[in-house]
């Protein structure tokens, strides 16, 4: 109840104080569109501009040097529903109780030790969403693609919905037809990542002369892993490269790169280049068969960072640096501040965020205030085939303090620690080596849980077997 009244003093606050909507409008003449480019299970690596010498991405290079490109940017959580909903609310998964994708319970009941926390599969109305703030200060709002945080986008301040709805992959595969009920077929074979930006383009297009909100979030490149025959057939000739090597997931990339630059060439012929934010995000970590986040340790479902670590490049017209890189640890959550400060947007004073804003790393005008970041996933995850421990996470907690992360996994209460200023690939544990931060990170870990009202699963699960552990 508290958040539906902080989400309708939002609405009315806007529509009936003197500073509402032309709050912005007083900052700027033409007040700033935002897009933000939301690519599904790209893995850190996975960019040329990020290291790979497989992958072929030249539009998302270019932009990443003519904007600020953050190397320590994390997901809120490993999985893409949780990470979802904590960037479009700018909060915790506790605050809103979406934890994994569909049950927390993966995997035989006879494996796991412990009653998994209970999740959320739908983002509750309670909570503001960054749509719901951007129409609220004056924008039209469309998402274009992936949605998977309930049925209705339209629930959520979305005032267009192309192609979203509660699944989290596209059901019929990536070529027409696409058994989507919120996308009609395309001619042919099209192919879903092209139609995708066709109907972007549509809608940025049909609202050029007013402020506008896009969320165009591709199901690329997520399974299944299909990309167009031609290009496919290009990387079956090219060397594989430090774990890339996969010929049909470099095409989706090239064409989530294709895409990417025919948004960019829109805003360039409208003359919205510089009128527009632009925000590149991956939810979470590359899928481990298919994709190597390496030197980062692990992929999609755990807490190592290659689970979490993803790209994160950002375009502030006029105010942000340029081709620049930001090593200071950022998480998917501070962009709904971020859009707060830098838009001016209006909000209760009353509403906190989670997040912190990044316009002082985005201008170069100072550090973040934050000390920590933290993430709490609850649940199991089943190995991918060809794993040799039988879970990619059982539940577990971690926080990462400067240089120091520490991750907890609740089964047993067994404590990790990383330096990953010398160790990025988690290699070493130095939890023996180091009690004094093991004791420190871990206490202020589970001060932070106590703060967000985070549960810890405890009940051991009757029906686990141990002498059924592989």
């Amino acid at each position: 109840m508290k958040r539906l009244i902080l989400k309708l003093a939002v609405v009315f606050h806007v529509i009936l104080m003197p500073g509402g909507i032309a709050y912005a409008q007083q900052n700027t003449k033409d007040p700033l569109n935002v897009i933000v480019f939301m690519v599904d299970d790209l893995g850190w690596r996975d960019l040329g501009c990020m290291g790979s010498t497989y992958y072929e991405t030249p539009m998302i290079d270019q932009f990443s040097r003519e904007s600020v490109t953050f190397t320590n940017a994390y997901s809120n959580a490993p999985n893409c529903a949780p990470s979802r909903a904590c960037f479009l609310t700018g909060l915790y998964s506790p605050r809103h109780g979406i934890y994994t994708v569909g049950s927390s319970a993966r995997g035989p009941a006879r494996h796991r030790k412990l009653v998994p926390t209970k999740n959320t599969t739908r983002l509750s109305r309670r909570f503001l969403s960054m749509a719901d703030l951007m129409k609220s200060n004056g924008y039209t709002t469309a998402t274009v693609g992936k949605w998977h945080l309930g049925r209705d986008p339209g629930l959520h301040g979305f005032d267009v919905n192309v192609g979203g709805n509660h699944t989290g992959s596209p059901r019929g595969g990536y070529f027409s037809p696409y058994r989507n009920p919120e996308l009609t077929d395309g001619v042919g074979n099209e192919y879903l990542t092209d139609r995708l930006t066709k109907e972007a383009v549509t809608f940025i297009e049909s609202h050029r002369s007013t402020p506008f909100f896009l969320l165009l979030s591709h199901y690329a490149v997520h399974t299944p892993i299909q990309g167009k025959p031609d290009m496919i057939a290009r990387y079956r000739n090219k060397t594989a490269s430090a774990g890339h090597r996969d010929p049909r997931y470099a095409a989706m990339i090239e064409s989530v790169d294709q895409s990417f630059g025919e948004l960019v060439k829109t805003l360039t012929t409208l003359q919205l280049r510089e009128k527009t934010v632009l925000i590149f995000f991956s939810d979470n970590g590359g899928y481990g068969p298919v994709t190597s986040m390496r030197p980062l340790r692990g992929s999609k479902g755990m807490l190592y960072e290659g689970g979490i670590r993803v790209p994160l490049i950002v375009h502030w017209p006029g105010n942000g640096k340029k081709g620049k890189t930001c090593d200071t640890p950022v998480i998917g959550m501070d962009m709904m501040p971020t859009l707060v400060e830098i838009l001016g947007l209006e909000v209760p004073q009353t509403y906190n965020f989670d997040g912190e804003s990044l316009a002082p790393l985005l201008s170069g005008t100072g550090p973040l205030e934050r000390q920590a970041l933290y993430w709490h996933f609850p649940a199991y995850l089943e190995r991918y085939r060809g794993m040799e421990t039988y879970w990619r996470t059982t539940p577990a907690g971690a926080i990462r303090s400067g240089d120091y992360k520490l991750i907890e996994f609740f089964e047993e209460g067994d404590l990790e620690l990383y330096d990953l200023a010398d160790d990025p690939g988690e290699t070493r544990n130095l939890a023996t080596v180091l009690p004094d931060e093991v004791k420190r990170l871990h206490q202020q870990l589970r001060i932070w849980r106590d703060q967000v009202d985070a549960p810890v699963p405890c009940e051991k699960n009757p029906k686990y077997q141990a002498e059924s552990d592989p």
